[in-house]
């Protein structure tokens, strides 16, 4: 047997793309190393355009549910309060965002809920399997898969989410540049606190011109903490692997209260601030994504977030290929789109971590410096790349307050028109999809024209967004109603005005059309979805 897609390594990253795999009816395995599954805490959880994918991906509810928004943050030096900040406490949802924040929660608990949806699917995550050998399959159309314990198998695809370390990025001996800085250490750890003073309605964090501690409540807990600091060192100014005691004498140096308090550790882990990203996410059939592809420091919380969307990017792209509905490819646009944005995470995390470190050198200053707008996700997109439709170079375009092709797709709360409950256009794109909305009268042929060549499969759907004052009488199934206006202005549509968009599966914007022009929203979803019987010239 020869699996579609063969991923590697169980952390979100893998998760993400199994899951969105998985819906698209792919035969999907996921293996891991592990012996057991890990239970890391080092992620904080997911950021607000994350947090929009696990909404696609139906877990959202649960992470919400399991986790809690991000804490004030209070800031102690020696050992005294001297500051309170809420880096989120300006941050409301909008029309076109219904996330605003990111939100706490332990990366095994997040796991575990991605595990979860997934098993619905009929696939579970194989443990202690170690990826030993990949070579190409005889004609290149799959790979041979070699594993530690002698066994060989073959996909036609492997992704390698596996990791800084990843064994797959060294099989195919892809340079992973960058730099390590050896002065720049951390060790954590989820610790129990039996200290009643401290709040867990707060991360607290004690800065001296030592060092530093910092305590964040685990969500979900009574006692748990995620426990940060420098650490400590021996005579020759090495660092000490981190230890129960180790943590209970930092605790009592950089706080001033009894050690005894911390009464469990475990999690331990050391963290050097490394900043590399591999030359390329892609060879054949083998493809690399998370932290397998880049790392970078961890202010502004990024590392898995940046994994979760890269797997967002690939998912689609894997299934449109599987589905013989586009050739591999397609597969480029996946290092084109997302190794620019991991550049860009390598550099605004850097500045990040720098401005951090001195602003806590300063009274007052404190780990959310890390945080900006920009961490929050909604800004990416892919101007650049050859996938996106061009636009005409007019100065009313220029003008636009509408996305640009590659850009994300703004969400807005509309009704449905056949029930008139309250729904969003997120809703709409929700499911390995692509969406074709269409604004006013004169986008109907168009939308008719979509539905009768694409069908009623999972591969484009056709939706009409009426405005308050249109006669929604004969809406067609799947219609909704921009009874307050925020479809129309996310999207730049006048009063009385048409338009055409097409929307990616991942939630970005393919192509803006006028409602006149069928063509170029035909070719467009030709690119993407070829024609209904196109035979797959990749298996």
């Amino acid at each position: 047997m020869t699996d579609d897609v063969l991923i590697v390594g169980a952390g979100p990253t893998g998760l993400t793309l199994a899951l969105d795999l998985a819906r698209r009816g792919a035969a999907v395995r996921i293996v891991d190393k592990s012996p057991a599954h890990p239970r890391t805490s080092r992620a904080k959880g997911p950021n607000p355009r994350s947090l929009e994918i696990l909404a696609d991906l139906g877990v959202v509810d649960e992470v919400l549910a399991a986790g809690s928004a991000p804490l004030p943050m209070r800031v102690y030096r020696d050992h005294r309060p001297v500051a309170q900040t809420d880096p989120w406490a300006d941050a409301a949802p909008t029309p076109a965002a219904r996330f605003d924040r990111p939100w706490l929660i332990a990366q095994w608990r997040l796991e575990e809920i991605l595990r979860a949806r997934l098993a619905g699917h009929g696939i579970r995550v194989e443990l202690g399997r170690e990826v030993v050998g990949l070579a190409e399959g005889d004609g290149g159309q799959h790979v041979d898969v070699t594993f530690a314990e002698g066994r060989a198998e073959r996909a036609r695809y492997v992704v390698g989410c596996d990791g800084a370390h990843s064994p797959v990025r060294k099989l195919l001996g892809i340079t992973f540049d960058g730099t390590t800085a050896e002065d720049q250490v951390m060790v954590s750890g989820d610790v129990e606190l039996d200290h009643e003073d401290l709040g867990r309605d707060r991360w607290h964090q004690w800065f001296d011109e030592d060092g530093a501690v910092m305590l964040c409540p685990i969500p979900g807990t009574r006692t748990g903490w995620w426990f940060q600091a420098g650490p400590e060192r021996d005579a020759d100014g090495r660092p000490l692997a981190p230890t129960l005691d180790g943590f209970r004498r930092l605790f009592t140096r950089h706080t001033g209260l009894p050690g005894r308090h911390l009464t469990r550790a475990e999690l331990l882990s050391t963290y050097r601030v490394n900043v590399r990203m591999a030359d390329r996410f892609r060879v054949g059939r083998v493809l690399l994504a998370g932290d397998a592809a880049h790392v970078h420091a961890i202010a502004g919380g990024l590392g898995m977030n940046t994994g979760i969307q890269d797997a967002f990017n690939l998912g689609w792209k894997l299934g449109q290929v599987l589905a013989g509905q586009a050739d591999a490819g397609l597969l480029d646009t996946y290092e084109e789109e997302r190794l620019p944005v991991a550049a860009w995470t390598l550099d605004l995390t850097s500045d990040r971590l720098r401005a951090t470190l001195e602003a806590i050198r300063e009274p007052g200053g404190h780990l959310g410096t890390a945080m900006t707008p920009e961490t929050a996700g909604l800004g990416i997109g892919y101007r650049w790349s050859s996938l996106v439709g061009k636009e005409a170079d007019t100065e009313a375009t220029s003008a636009s307050s509408a996305p640009h092709p590659g850009d994300r797709a703004p969400d807005a709360p509309c009704r449905d028109a056949a029930t008139g409950e309250r729904t969003h256009l997120y809703g709409t794109f929700a499911g390995p999809h692509t969406t074709v909305l269409g604004f006013g009268p004169a986008s109907a042929a168009v939308l008719r024209e979509v539905a009768a060549t694409h069908g009623e499969g999972p591969g484009v759907r056709a939706c009409r967004v009426y405005a308050a004052h249109e006669d929604h009488g004969t809406a067609e199934p799947g219609s909704l109603i921009d009874d307050q206006g925020h479809a129309a202005a996310a999207y730049d549509i006048g009063a009385g005005g048409s338009g055409l968009v097409v929307i990616r599966p991942d939630h970005h914007v393919g192509i803006v059309a006028p409602a006149g022009d069928p063509g170029s929203v035909r070719e467009y979803l030709r690119r993407l979805h070829g024609v209904p019987g196109m035979v797959d010239a990749v298996r």
